[in-house]
Order: structure tokens, then C-alpha cells, then sequence
């Protein structure tokens, strides 16, 4: 890892947040015993404290669980408004293996090589650690960016055949052009990224003015043509086991359902200890609940 992309990430990551999601994200962590946690999504862009604020929470030691990241929901009052976020919990050996790109996942690098912000960490060595995971998740984007991409190009060429292929690989539903999106708000963090992301994995390449062609060593291009077909094969079915279990195992699913409902329908459900323990098994007559409350509105006009 040169130091150029190590300075870049630790930069990135350093950027400033608003005091109530680090006291949260903190809060998280040393409530499950993580060692770090990191800040990603839409609020970290917007710095806004509404909707469902998204974290990962990295523990030491083996990976407890096959199918990860666990996933939970919390609720924390901040004077008078109340904060909702989303906690994927997961080691931080696995996080490093998947950021490496030495798992079948696609989820962590294809996340991490987009804005975060580390809010927290136990240590310095915690902290080295995260930041030697997020130079991977670049290194290893930045490699599948090139051989997915043009023979040459503007770096934005690479990056939207990267986000293009993986979303597709991850069953995710997505607006058409979502990878453009996805360059256009973070035009600042991908600037230079590709270049320096090559230069740390040794990829050889050519520079004339913005446009950049990388060079393969003989049967290079095609090997990890070849990978990324595997994965893409397994990534929609493994995404699809992930959405089963977080049925099964999201903490807090209940309230964070309510909380969606009355958001978009205006209808607040008690969560009541049942619901809580069986979501699935509470949902119909949560349904029936809204349908009614809706229909009584709707004579009321």
C-alpha cells in the first residue's frame, strides 16, 4: 500500500460529523463490545440526522456467524429528536478479508471504496486496522473497475462499469443510472482515487491527460474477468440467503417496521412485546391495523 492512497483513505475517513451520530455510533460500539465504527450512507452526504443513520460496528476475534452481517435497530433520544440507525455488526477479520476481495462477497468493497467515516475506535491499533481494510476495498474495486471498464477512459468510465456490474451481482433494486448518481454526489472522494488505487496494487497504467488506459500482464484481464463471473453467479443467490436471515435475525425489526409505517402512512402501531419477539408472525394483523386506521380516515374526509 503506497502512502499516497494510505493518506487518502485516512483523510477520507477523518472528516467531521455531527456530534449526535458520533455520541450514537460510540454509544453502539461499546454497548456490543465493537472496536470500531464506521458511518456510511446517504446522512453521512446530507449530515442530516432524519431517516435511519447506517453503521458498522467491527468486534475482534472470529466471525460468530456464516451468513453476515447481523444486522439491528436502535433508537437514541438526542434532546428533543429522536435517532434511528441501522447497525451491521460482523469481525473486523472478516471485514478485512472481504474488503481484500478474498471472500465471495462484493458488498464490503463495493461499499467501503464509496465515503465513510471511521467515528469511532477503541485504539490506534483498531484504527490502523480499519483504515488498512478500507485501502484494500479501493485497491481491490479499483482492480475490477479496470477490467471491466474501457481500454481506456476517464476514471468515471471505470467506476460505472464497477457499480454497474455489482449491482447487478447483488440483487439490488435499483434506479436506472444509479451508478452516475453515485459519482456525481461524491465527485470529491473519487477524484484521483483510480490512479492512486492502481499505483498501490501495482497495476500498471497509462496517463494522458484525464484519460487513463491500464495494462494488464499477459491473461491478467481475463483471470479476473473469470473470478468475477463466479462471484457474479453466487453474489444474487448469496444476497438472497442475507434477506431470508435478517428476517429471521434483525434485532429491533418490529420497531423499525412500525417506524417505517408511520413514516409513510401516518399510522403509529404499538409494538408490543409479541411483535417484538415474532415480527413476521405480528405482521398481518399489523397490516389489518393500517388498512382499518386508513379506511377511517379516509370517511372521516
Amino acid at each position: 500500500m503506497t502512502g499516497s492512497l494510505k493518506e487518502r483513505v485516512a483523510g477520507a475517513v477523518a472528516r467531521d460529523v455531527r456530534p449526535e451520530v458520533a455520541a450514537f455510533a460510540k454509544a453502539l460500539a461499546q454497548e456490543t463490545g465493537a472496536v470500531a465504527a464506521l458511518f456510511y450512507g446517504s446522512n453521512l452526504r446530507t449530515e442530516s440526522l432524519d431517516g435511519v443513520l447506517d453503521f458498522y460496528l467491527l468486534h475482534e476475534g472470529p466471525q460468530r456467524e456464516r451468513i453476515w452481517p447481523r444486522v439491528s435497530y436502535h433508537e437514541r433520544p438526542a434532546g428533543e429528536e429522536m435517532l434511528r440507525a441501522k447497525a451491521a455488526t460482523m469481525s473486523m477479520g472478516q471485514f478485512a478479508k472481504a474488503a481484500r476481495g478474498d471472500s465471495r462477497d462484493t458488498t464490503i468493497w463495493a461499499r467501503f471504496v464509496q465515503p465513510s467515516a471511521l467515528v469511532w475506535a477503541r485504539d490506534d491499533a483498531a484504527r490502523d486496522a480499519v483504515l488498512l481494510a478500507l485501502a484494500d476495498a479501493a485497491r481491490t474495486a479499483a482492480r475490477l473497475a479496470a477490467a471491466l471498464g474501457p481500454r481506456s477512459g476517464q476514471a468515471a468510465d471505470f467506476w460505472r462499469a464497477l457499480f454497474k456490474a455489482t449491482y447487478t451481482a447483488e440483487f439490488r433494486v435499483e434506479k436506472a443510472g444509479r451508478e452516475d448518481s453515485i459519482l456525481s454526489v461524491n465527485a470529491a472522494h473519487f477524484d484521483g482515487l483510480l490512479p492512486a488505487a492502481w499505483i498501490a496494487d501495482g497495476l500498471a497504467f497509462e496517463q494522458v491527460g484525464g484519460t487513463l488506459a491500464p495494462r494488464f500482464a499477459a491473461g491478467e484481464r481475463q483471470r479476473i474477468l473469470r473470478s468475477w463471473a463466479k462471484r457474479q453467479r453466487l453474489g444474487k443467490a448469496l444476497n438472497i440467503v442475507r434477506l431470508g436471515k435478517a428476517t429471521t435475525t434483525f434485532e429491533g425489526a418490529a420497531k423499525y417496521g412500525a417506524w417505517k409505517v408511520e413514516r409513510h402512512t401516518g399510522v403509529a402501531l404499538e409494538v408490543t412485546p409479541f411483535a417484538e419477539k415474532h415480527p413476521l408472525l405480528a405482521a398481518p394483523g399489523a397490516l389489518i391495523r393500517v388498512l382499518r386506521a386508513k379506511r377511517a380516515a379516509n370517511r372521516d374526509l
